[in-house]
């Protein structure tokens, strides 16, 4: 018998290596869509304006729910994030390794982790409710903006939906003439013949959630915020309290370690930017060298990584494997993937879907040429021209975060943009990961995952732009804050600059924070319209913000005064109710 081919005996080498790895499809598969889910959905949430695009346009409020929150305060809500300068990248590293040895060194001589996991648990509990509760905030908006969408098309017809008035009304009456529909429901559901009792209490569903109160927080030179927390966040701080105590006194599930991996994840990609795709290079790399050798050269990463019972991975459940006793239950396993694998390279595929959004609003800018005229010299009034201006107008900015009921049911070119870097990176995050777990399973041996998955990112961003034509705007990229100096975007985040400058950011939040208003000039701020001026001074408008120390307030989504408001004229529709 003639011994086979080469071709037959690769295939062979391949039909043995897919029947040993079969088993672990599924982990795998796991693994890569959880690493994924918290990189996608917290790059989509840290959108916010970017420097190419001006403020959005003071629109007049269109619906009288109380407790409407518009998208200017939104935009003021939003908290910026801290960007990472070059100090940062090379001083991440080296911080990270001395902390890794302190970990290594202590568990070895404690022998056993308990208390120090303990004592680590206790202090995730306090980071893990609050991102675990933002975590099923954001997921409850979510699943309420699709089913309850602030608009939606259906059969062409572009409607509006409007709570106070409980309608939807098509934005666009055709000569047929459309009907305004009284179901809350979305689309072809807003067919389905309903009670009006049942109607009423879907209408109620509705609003509920957007009752939010309004709490403002003010302590000088220490820290400002404003918030806003409705029934979602409650119901998502009861169960992120729950979560935790079950993780921390009951049992620690695979299940639970990652919904706070996922919170975790999730929360740092809001908070931590590069600043620059410079400096993210500079820290994936340095990162890249760190990995390989915490991993294959010093038995620190791997021990830590299994002695630590902490949410600071991702935990994924692989086929048991027969016990030696055959009267003993089988052993379990499990998959690990750590949360830098995540968050580093997710940072720098945040950074490239606001790059995607900055490059989107800088083709709509518009330049003009102005020119101006300067007198001469030894006259008033004649004058000679001068040299041309020109001005770059920006287009407003339309928010696009958290806007996915709106996104799944109208589908509206004016809140989708193209995402050619974000795809790429996305597309490189995961060849990375596919060759981490290929490499993993054929040296059965634990992998740096930074080592494949840092090429995969950078390769595929950079290689994106220069394929586009793209590098300079890609290196010029900046998230610094627009009224940074230059030289203050070099500083580390720990420096003495940024505190100062943290410092004059609160005492500009004092007058944004800290206000008092008048009912009237409340309820012209909520139409939309400027407040009227008044030959004597208001001496609640003459407040000195210079004397305020603190500041605590919680604003109720609706009036506690019995005022009676003005009957409004409805509206002259050219169609009718269902």
């Amino acid at each position: 018998m003639s011994d086979p081919g080469p071709v037959y005996e690769l295939l062979g080498k391949l039909a043995f290596a897919f029947a040993e790895v079969q088993p672990l499809i599924p982990t795998y598969s796991h693994l890569l869509v959880s690493a994924l889910f918290p990189i996608y959905a917290g790059a989509h949430s840290s959108l916010t304006r970017p420097s190419s695009a001006a403020k959005p346009k003071k629109a007049p409020k269109t619906d009288d729910d109380e407790g409407y929150v518009s998208e200017e305060d939104e935009e003021d809500d939003i908290q910026q994030m801290e960007g990472l300068s070059t100090r940062d990248a090379i001083i991440f590293p080296v911080m990270a390794g001395v902390t890794l040895t302190g970990l290594y060194f202590l568990i070895k001589w404690l022998q056993d982790p308990k208390l120090l996991n303990k004592i680590l648990n206790a202090y995730f509990s306090l980071f893990g409710v609050l991102s675990v509760s933002r975590f099923i905030t954001d997921g409850m908006d979510l699943v309420h903006s699709i089913v309850f969408p602030r608009r939606y098309i259906h059969s062409g017809v572009l409607y509006d939906v409007h709570s106070h008035a409980k309608i939807a009304k098509p934005r666009v009456v055709k000569p047929a003439g459309q009907t305004a529909r009284t179901s809350p429901l979305p689309g072809a559901f807003a067919r389905i013949p309903l009670p009006d009792s049942a109607k009423a209490f879907l209408w109620a569903v509705r609003n509920v959630p957007k009752q939010k109160w309004t709490i403002k927080f003010f302590l000088r030179n220490v820290a400002s915020a404003r918030g806003h927390l409705g029934l979602h966040g409650v119901v998502g701080f009861v169960l992120a309290v729950a979560a935790v105590a079950y993780f921390n006194f009951v049992d620690k599930p695979w299940f639970l370690t990652n919904l706070m991996g996922f919170a975790f994840s999730y929360g740092a990609l809001q908070l931590m930017s590069p600043t620059t795709f410079a400096t993210g290079t500079l820290l994936l790399s340095a990162l890249f060298f760190y990995d390989i050798y915490m991993v294959f050269f010093t038995p620190m990463m791997v021990t830590v990584a299994k002695s630590l019972d902490i949410p600071i991975k991702l935990v994924f459940p692989r086929p048991d494997i027969p016990s030696a006793d055959p009267a003993k239950p089988p052993i379990k396993q499990h998959a690990m993937l750590g949360l830098g694998d995540v968050v580093l390279p997710g940072i720098m595929i945040g950074l490239a879907l606001r790059f995607d959004l900055y490059m989107f609003y800088l083709r709509k800018q518009t330049k003009t040429k102005h020119s101006t005229t300067a007198k001469k010299a030894g006259t008033e009034a004649a004058e000679a021209p001068g040299e041309q201006q020109i001005q770059v107008s920006k287009a407003p900015y339309i928010s696009v975060s958290n806007k996915w009921g709106e996104w799944f049911w109208a589908r509206s070119a004016e809140q989708s943009f193209p995402k050619p870097y974000f795809k790429a990176t996305m597309i490189g995050y995961v060849i990375g990961m596919l060759a981490t777990l290929g490499v993993m399973q054929y040296a059965n041996h634990a992998q740096p995952a930074l080592l494949y998955l840092v090429p995969g990112v950078l390769i595929t961003a950079w290689g994106t732009a220069l394929v586009r034509g793209e590098l300079k705007e890609m290196q010029e990229f900046s998230e610094a804050f627009e009224d940074d100096e230059e030289d203050l975007r070099h500083h580390s985040i720990l420096s003495k600059e940024r505190a100062v400058r943290a410092e004059k950011r609160l005492e500009k939040a004092t007058r944004k924070y800290v206000e008092i208003d008048t009912d009237e000039s409340s309820d012209e701020k909520r139409a939309g319209t400027e407040p009227k001026n008044e030959k004597t001074p208001d001496p609640l408008h003459e407040h000195d913000h210079d004397h305020d120390v603190f500041f605590f307030a919680i604003t109720a989504p609706f009036s506690f005064s019995k005022k009676k408001k003005k009957d409004a004229k409805k509206d002259d529709l050219p169609f009718k109710k269902d």
